[in-house]
């Protein structure tokens, strides 16, 4: 049964059959041969793996994103950011960064951050003679941030697959979402002297004040977000449906960016992606559902022992295969399959679930940008029109910074588990 399973979903994922639709066959097929186990079982299974209240966030926090998108935030969040460090060597490239690194406060997705804002920051970086490489590069790796810094749609899902904290993983993603921001930030401004890339103007006191202020309605959302989460006031998914209603509120009454004509495209694209991503996990929940009545986990969890019982090799371990997988497999689907086999195991050696957690998301996160299957890589090669071997090049700086990063953030728990403990 295992056997056709894997076998099958490996041919499907060769002949470039989407996640959703390869997972859903290859478990129909295990269930074929198994025989002993009714068809009944694949609609039975799917639908419990979307039965879940906390599931129902990542639709909510999707349409508070769209909301954000359209509303015209994103703009205002680079004139801030471009206000306050256009200046610096590097500052188009640095206000690519901090600016990501405010909108993944709202969005909760990686690629919505990159197209969102990389449809604006790619060409005006070339414009002001930056490398097209470079350009979509900055973009391509800072939208990683989106899934790491809370709100986050990865962590939802984890949180739901393990049975771990949602709140504890958004507090404990906060610390390593700067660090990686600052990495990239460094990693920027050596580039940029470097290279001699042109700085903007310097702002105005006056200048920054009002860039600030124009944004305060976007930088308020993450704090009712997280703030609400924490002071008990609602539960995470509650607190995206107050994100929905603050979006639309902004959007609609403050900005007045958004009319009636934009309602639809905005329901529209919101339904398409919480309908993709629904998709992948029910058919994710089938797979992950075998693999456990086969027993996979604790197999797993014996083989990694055998190995080696100090939980420091088991993480190395672990972040060496996430990035391999990473490589080719969709992360929320990664998350799905993949959490319920190694978390068991993870918690046996004395590990947090939720330190865990944070390893896996920042790992798989830069799947986002490594060929194959970065989708992060896709969306910027389109924008900045760049082949994809062309941006993995002029990335590698990058690639060096942010796994610097993950290796202080897998290695040192304090970093990420000391402000769990201080918010308790």
């Amino acid at each position: 049964m295992i056997f056709v399973l894997v076998i099958s979903l490996l041919l499907l994922f060769l002949l470039g059959v989407p996640v959703a639709i390869s997972l859903g066959i290859s478990s129909s097929l295990a269930l074929l041969v198994a025989g002993d186990i009714p068809l009944l079982a694949l609609a039975q299974r799917a639908f419990v793996s979307l039965d879940s209240f906390p599931l129902l966030a990542i639709p909510l926090f999707i349409l508070a994103g769209a909301l954000m998108e359209y509303g015209g935030i994103s703009q205002r969040l680079i004139n801030l950011a471009n206000a306050i460090t256009g200046h610096v060597s590097g500052g188009l490239a640095i206000v690519t960064v901090v600016t990501t690194m405010f909108f993944a406060a709202i969005s909760g997705s990686s690629v919505a951050a990159t197209a969102a804002l990389g449809a604006i920051l790619v060409p005006a970086m070339i414009k002001r003679g930056y490398e097209k490489g470079v350009a979509g590069g900055v973009q391509a790796i800072s939208g990683t941030l989106g899934i790491i810094i809370p709100p986050s749609i990865p962590l939802i899902l984890y949180g739901t697959a393990v049975g771990a904290s949602i709140g504890d993983l958004f507090v404990a993603g906060m610390v390593p979402g700067i660090i990686i921001g600052i990495g990239l930030i460094v990693t920027v401004y050596i580039l940029a002297k470097k290279r001699n890339y042109t700085k903007e103007s310097k702002k105005s006191a006056k200048e920054i004040w009002k860039a600030f202020v124009d944004a305060i309605p976007a930088l308020i959302m993450p704090v009712i977000i997280l703030g609400g989460i924490y002071s008990g006031i609602f539960t995470a998914t509650e607190a995206a449906g107050v994100a929905v209603a603050y979006a639309f509120i902004v959007s609609v009454l403050l900005y007045r960016t958004i009319t009636k004509e934009n309602i639809k495209e905005i329901l529209t694209a919101a339904s398409l992606t919480t309908s993709t991503l629904m998709l992948i996990l029910a058919t994710a929940g089938l797979f992950s559902w075998i693999l456990t009545i086969e027993n996979i986990p604790q197999q797993v969890a014996s083989f990694i022992t055998s190995i080696s019982d100090n939980p420091m090799v088991f993480l190395g371990i672990v972040v060496l295969l996430l990035l391999l997988v990473g490589m080719f497999m969709e992360t929320n689907a990664a998350i799905i399959i993949l959490a319920p086999i190694l978390v068991p195991v993870a918690i046996e050696l004395g590990i947090s679930p939720v330190h865990f957690g944070i390893v896996m998301i920042v790992t798989l996160a830069i799947g986002m940008v490594t060929p194959p299957l970065g989708l992060n890589l896709f969306v910027v090669s389109k924008i900045a029109n760049i082949r994809i071997d062309h941006l993995t090049r002029s990335l590698i700086p990058f690639y060096i910074a942010i796994l610097i990063c993950l290796l202080a953030i897998t290695f040192i728990p304090g970093l990420t588990m000391s402000v769990v403990e201080w918010m308790k």
